[in-house]
This record gives structure tokens, sequence and C-alpha cells, in this order.
């Protein structure tokens, strides 16, 4: 495999399922412009003679580059991304009609031995070209109406039988490439909440962190500025005994204080590695990624604790910076692997979360690695000793 065969694969599994889905949807519309003018090139080329023959490529091409810009723009406008092309889409309107137009009337008879006229292939072409692109930007009802629209002019000027054939295939274009975009729109609609749903759960942590230190921290100060209000007014007094007990009562709190800190602080970093694997698995599901565990867990204490935090951290990872669908957490002993499908091919480095783990594990004789692996998975494991 060469340098441009590698560089065009990680640049593809460096993008998203969404984006990845969304270039196939672009790419579907395109196709149709790579096979479409070809085919009516070769098979009027005989029918039209020279001068329109060159007459024809040359619209062709410009009506090739209308349509891939105009499917551009509605993509993105149905996307949410940019403004309804309003101006590009009128001008596409007219030089459709335009071309239709121009074609029966220099090629209005069919030739001999032919039912059709050069004209209805090249009405056909351009209808069918014009349905793909206004399907990226037009709603379906108006799509409907002017595909009924295009079938009658092929009525008016085509047999009845290729008209009514040319009605049902525009409409079933409709159908097809309206479906695709509203399944486009729903599979980015998906990634988006999948990064909210991350981005909450972190959230979620850190206010629960803050109410637990606003319940400690909060009534304790209040007490000790009580306390030392109260210790410096029995100073002013000349009540040192008093003023004594107070401030000793303010040095109590206080060390109350610092005890309990402690202890939310300690709960925040620990983790219960049983609580862990079942938010893993509901957390996980709720984005979309199949997670199967695998094990049991037969450790106690701070390695449990170790292991918890691996979870957690590792889950984080899986729904910030890939693009798993399925994840798998092994229990052996030990032991903890997670694995995943989602791996970028940008390089890898250690973030701020897993040098916390690394470092954890690490005080307790453990040792932590993260790697990717072809061809698009990542590996993470943990081993206490």
């Amino acid at each position: 495999m060469g340098p441009a065969e590698v560089n065009l694969l990680g640049w593809w599994r460096s993008r998203g399922n969404a984006a990845r889905f969304d270039l196939f949807v672009r790419y579907t519309f395109y196709l149709s412009y790579v096979f479409l003018p070809p085919l009516l090139i070769t098979g009027f080329a005989n029918e039209v003679g020279t001068v329109g023959l060159i007459v024809l490529i040359t619209t062709v091409l410009a009506y090739v580059v209308l349509s891939i810009r105009l499917v551009h723009l509605g993509v993105e406008h149905h996307l949410d991304r940019s403004p309804f092309p309003r101006r590009l889409l009128t001008t596409y309107l007219v030089a459709t009609c335009v071309v239709l137009g121009v074609g029966q009337l220099f090629y209005p008879d069919p030739l001999p031995g032919k039912p059709d006229s050069p004209g209805d292939g090249i009405s056909v072409i351009f209808l069918v070209l014009a349905i793909t692109t206004l399907s990226a930007v037009l709603r379906p009802r108006t799509l409907v109406l002017l595909a009924l629209a295009g079938g009658g002019w092929m009525l008016l000027t085509a047999p009845q039988g290729h008209a009514l054939f040319i009605t049902l295939m525009l409409q079933f274009l409709v159908g097809a490439f309206r479906s695709t975009l509203w399944m486009l729109r729903i599979v980015w609609e998906l990634d988006r909440s999948r990064e909210v749903r991350a981005n909450l759960a972190v959230a979620e942590e850190r206010l629960r962190f803050a109410r637990d230190l606003h319940d400690v921290v909060g009534r304790n100060l209040s007490a000790v500025a009580l306390k030392a209000d109260l210790a410096a007014q029995l100073a002013r007094r000349d009540r040192s005994s008093a003023a004594i007990d107070e401030m000793l009562e303010v040095r109590r709190i206080a060390q109350e204080s610092l005890d309990e800190l402690r202890a939310v602080v300690s709960g925040y970093r620990t983790a219960d590695l049983s609580v862990e694997l079942a938010g893993a698995r509901s957390l996980l599901a709720s984005a979309g990624i199949d997670c199967r565990v695998i094990g049991d867990v037969t450790v106690e204490g701070e390695q449990a604790g170790a292991l918890g935090w691996a979870v957690r951290e590792g889950v984080t990872n899986v729904l910030r910076h890939s693009e798993a669908r399925t994840c798998t957490i092994t229990l052996r002993g030990k032991v903890l692997t997670m694995t995943n499908d989602g791996a970028s091919s940008s390089p890898f480095r250690f973030g701020s979360g897993l040098t916390g783990l690394h470092e954890r594990v690490a005080a307790l004789g453990g040792s932590v690695t993260a790697t990717p692996e072809a061809p698009h998975r990542f590996v993470l494991t943990v081993e206490l000793p």
C-alpha cells in the first residue's frame, strides 16, 4: 500500500460516522452527474450534428456545474448551516425550462425508425438531473408536483407509455433522495446528542461535587466566622478565658471541616467498580454503543477503586474521543481491559485523564497501557500487582 493510499485511509478513519454518511449522501448526488451526461452525449452524437453536439456538450457541462453547486448549498441548508439558495434556485429553474424548450424546438420530430425524437431524449436526461438536484433543495410536496409537471411535459412530447414510465421514475427519485437527506439529518442530530450527553454527564458530576462542597464547607465556615466574631467581642471585654475557649472551638471546627473536605474529595476520587461497570453499560447504551462486560469483580478496597476509576475514565474517552459502535470491558483478576472499535487515526497521546489514572495505578504498583491497534481499535489495559 503506497503513501497515497495510507493517507486516504487515514483521512477516512479520522472522520466520524456522521461525517462519513454525509460524504456518502453527497456523492450519491454527484454520481448522477458523472454517469448521465456521458450517456446523453454518446447517445445523441450521431443525431444532432457536429454543431448541435458542441452546443449540447457545453450546455451539459454548465448545467452539471450549476447542479453540483446547488446540491451543495441545498444540503448545507437542510442541515441548517447556510441560508436558502433562492437566487441560484431561480437561475436553475429558468435554465432547466430553457433547455427543455430549446431541445424540443430544434429536435421535435423522431428520426426514421425511432419512436422518440432527440428532443425527448434530451428532456428525459435533463429532467432526471433536475429532479435529482432539486431533491436537495425543495420540500417533498413541491418536488412531487415538479415531478408530475415533468411527466406532463413528457406526455405532451413523447409517447404516452414512455411519459408514464418517466413520471414514475421521477417520483422514485424524489422518494429516494429525500429519504436519504432525512436520514442524513437524523444521523447528524444523533451525533450532536451523543456529544451533549457526554458533556451533561461531566456537568452533572461537577454539580454533585459543588453541592457536596457547599453542604460541608459552607456550614462549617459559617460557624467559624460566628465563633471568631464572638471570640473577638469577648477579648474586647477582657474576658480572655472565654475568648480562648471560643478560639479553641474555632480550631476544632476547622479541623473537622478539613476532615470532611478530605472525605468529600476522597469519595469523588474513588469509584466503586461494580457501580462503575453498571454505569458504563447504561451510559454507553444511551449513546448507541453496544457495551459488553466479561468477567466478575474479584478485587476490593483501593484496587477495586482504581479499576473503577479506570472504567470511568475509559468510558469518558469513548464518548468524547471516538466513534465507537462497540465496547468490551474484560476483567481477569486484577487486570482490566477496555476495547472499542472507534479509534482515530490521529497520533495518540496521554491526556490529563489518563495521566491521572496512570499516577493513581502506579501508586499501587500497577501499570496502565493505552494503545491504538489496527484497523481502528483502541485498547486500554490496567494491571494491578
